[in-house]
C-alpha cells in the first residue's frame, strides 16, 4: 500500500510538494500542478477507497490515516525527505496535513512548509455540514455540489455517482469526526489561502491557522469561492516560497 502518488519524476526540483486532497477528493485533482510547477515535484496523496485504491475500505479516523500517511513519507524506499518537504492541503486535506506534519515533526522528519487552503484552523473548527445534512447521505451530496466540490454534471451519471458517492460521504462523516488535540505549534511556517467568498472558511476563520506555528505566519486572501483552485490552482503562491532558504528536511 502506497499513499503517494507522484505526478512526474523531476530530479532537478528544487522540493517536494505533497498535495492533501478535500474530501470526496482524489490525487488526480492535483494532476494539473505537475505541468503549473517548475521548481517541484509533485506528489498527491491518494486516500483509500477510490481510484486505484478502490477495493480498501475507508479511512474513518483522519488523525489516524494522517500518521499512517506520514510513516509512509519517512519510511518511503525512494526518499522524499532528501530535499525540502512542503505541504499543500485544501479543505480536509488541510487538517490531514497538518496532522501528518505534525507526527513527521515528532519522529524527527520536517516539514519546510505547511500550506493550508479553505479550513478553519483546527482548533476553531466546526462541522462542515448541517445537522440535517449529516442525518441524510444524499444531503451531503447536494451541499457539496452546492460547494462546488462534485460537479453537478455528475448527478446525471447514476453510474459515476454510485462510485464517487460513497467515498464522499465515508470523508464527510471523518472530517467532521475530526477533533483537534492540543500540542505544542509546528516549527514550520505556515501560509493559510482563504477565498472571498467560501461560505464555510471565511479569511478571519483561516487565519486562526496562526496559532499553530511558532514559525512565520502569512494569510493570503485570494478570489472566489470555497473550490478557487479548481479554476486557480495557487501554484505561483506555493513556489513563491524559496526552498534554498528552507530548513533541511532532517530536524
Amino acid at each position: 500500500m502506497t499513499w503517494l502518488q507522484r505526478m512526474s519524476p523531476r530530479p532537478e526540483a528544487e522540493q517536494r510538494l505533497v498535495c492533501f486532497p478535500h474530501a470526496g477528493g482524489t490525487a488526480a485533482f492535483y494532476a494539473p500542478w505537475d505541468r503549473l510547477c517548475s521548481r517541484s515535484e509533485v506528489h498527491a496523496v491518494c486516500y483509500p477507497g477510490r481510484a486505484r485504491r478502490a477495493h480498501e475500505p475507508f479511512a474513518t479516523d483522519l488523525r489516524r490515516m494522517a500518521h499512517d500517511i506520514a510513516r509512509d513519507i519517512a519510511r518511503a524506499t525512494r526518499p522524499l525527505t532528501d530535499r525540502p518537504l512542503v505541504f499543500f492541503g485544501h479543505s480536509m486535506g488541510a487538517w490531514v496535513a497538518f496532522e501528518a506534519a505534525r507526527y513527521l515533526e515528532h519522529v524527527g522528519v520536517a516539514v519546510s512548509h505547511l500550506f493550508v487552503s479553505g479550513a478553519r484552523g483546527p482548533h476553531t473548527r466546526k462541522g462542515t455540514l448541517t445537522q440535517a445534512a449529516l442525518r441524510d447521505d444524499a444531503a451531503i451530496v447536494e451541499e457539496i455540489v452546492a460547494l462546488g466540490g462534485v460537479h453537478p454534471e455528475l448527478l446525471a451519471e447514476p453510474a459515476l455517482l454510485k462510485r464517487v458517492f460513497p467515498y464522499v460521504v465515508a470523508d464527510i462523516h471523518m472530517a467532521d469526526s475530526y477533533a483537534h488535540r492540543p500540542g505544542p505549534p509546528l516549527h514550520c511556517p505556515i501560509t493559510a489561502l482563504a477565498a472571498a467568498d467560501d461560505p464555510i472558511a471565511a479569511p478571519h476563520d483561516v487565519a486562526s491557522w496562526a496559532r499553530q506555528t511558532r514559525g512565520a505566519f502569512r494569510a493570503h486572501k485570494v478570489p472566489g469561492d470555497h473550490f478557487y483552485l479548481d479554476a486557480e490552482p495557487p501554484v505561483a503562491l506555493v513556489e513563491a516560497h524559496h526552498a534554498a532558504t528552507a530548513e533541511p528536511a532532517h530536524t
